[in-house]
């Protein structure tokens, strides 16, 4: 082993609001030992992702941590030791895996175990291959069903999910405008992403941008952020649009009651749909999004990109960095060697 103790992050506290450091406690245990048809994984990068502030706070689609369990998450790294023959020692990895160095899985039990493919970096396995990339191959084809020439807008564009939503609109034949915060995630979504249009939310009146970039209005919007951009984006709707509800990141850290949009009544003048979904609900599909999302980033058609902060102590301060909109496309920590 590359330590002698399992380091690890548990829930010290529900948060309210913002997240802090005081949500968290830093503990050690000993490194466990996996049972029959368990595998032992050495984490080499944690996943951060808005949907685990809601799992810290409270019961949502699944029930909430425990106060004093493991911060529950994806993770990546390497099988150190298997008792499943599924599964081999040296095999890289994606899965459930937690906020620490080293997590016992039973497949089936504590989750799917994915094995990433050796030809892509683990990386890759949590972003575009992973919980994200299948996300958003799923939301907006199933839920937002696009067709070819039709206009798709997605906001936090140049997030995890987002950015690559709007990289399968593109491959699609749909045209992408994207919604981010700053002029470089705008530069980064039009220049090497390949969006038709991006609009500085942080700069920009987006209801004013929407009309003047979908004249005929938006066939599909991509949410992933929620409050006055949902509601922008509701008033820009072309007829028979479809809005498909991935996230609301804006709306996370509020204590009160999240205020509804107030241009919902143009589902209704457009002949609209607004829609939710969980990547779960297409668990059986996973090998279907897996190849279409692996193929795409061979043949060029897909671009992954991560912003990586280095060091287990600093997992907390990435996870915060999200809800202030300094990650560009997927936020991990690196904890150990790859």
């Amino acid at each position: 082993m590359a330590q002698a103790k399992n380091r690890q992050w548990r829930l010290a506290r529900r948060p309210t609001g913002a997240i802090t450091s005081a949500d968290f406690r830093f503990s050690e245990s000993e490194i466990p030992e996996p049972g029959e048809g368990e595998v032992l994984v050495r984490n080499v990068y944690l996943s951060c992702d808005p949907t685990q502030r809601g799992w810290m706070a409270r019961d949502t689609y699944v029930p909430a941590i425990p106060l004093g369990e493991v911060i529950r998450s994806f993770a990546g790294g390497e099988i150190v030791r298997s008792r499943d023959p599924r599964y081999r020692q040296g095999q890289h990895v994606q899965g459930l895996f937690g906020w620490q160095d080293y997590a016992v899985a039973k497949p089936g039990v504590s989750g799917p175990i994915s094995v990433i493919p050796d030809e892509f970096p683990i990386t890759s396995g949590l972003s575009a291959l992973g919980l994200t990339g299948r996300t958003a191959y799923f939301g907006l084809l199933d839920v937002g069903r696009p067709k070819a020439g039709e206009t798709v807008v997605v906001s936090g564009a140049a997030g995890a999910t987002g950015s690559v939503v709007g990289q399968i609109a593109k491959v699609l034949g749909c045209r992408a405008i994207g919604i981010a915060g700053g002029q470089d995630k705008c530069d980064y979504l039009t220049g090497e992403l390949g969006f038709d249009a991006a609009i500085d939310y942080k700069n920009a009146d987006v209801g004013a941008a929407l009309a003047r970039l979908c004249p005929k209005g938006i066939d599909v919007f991509f949410d992933n952020v929620g409050g006055p951009t949902l509601d922008a984006a509701l008033g820009a709707l072309a007829m028979h649009g479809r809005v498909v509800i991935c996230g609301a990141i804006s709306t996370y850290n509020d204590d009160g009651p999240v205020v509804g949009p107030k241009n919902y009544i143009n589902l209704l003048v457009r002949r609209g749909r607004m829609e939710g979904f969980l990547v779960l609900d297409y668990m059986d599909r996973i090998e279907e999004a897996t190849t279409s999302l692996e193929g795409w980033l061979r043949e060029g058609k897909l671009k992954d990109h991560v912003s990586v902060v280095e060091g287990f102590e600093n997992a907390p301060a990435a996870l915060a960095r999200m809800f202030k909109g300094e990650n560009l496309g997927k936020q991990l920590v690196k904890i150990g060697e790859d």
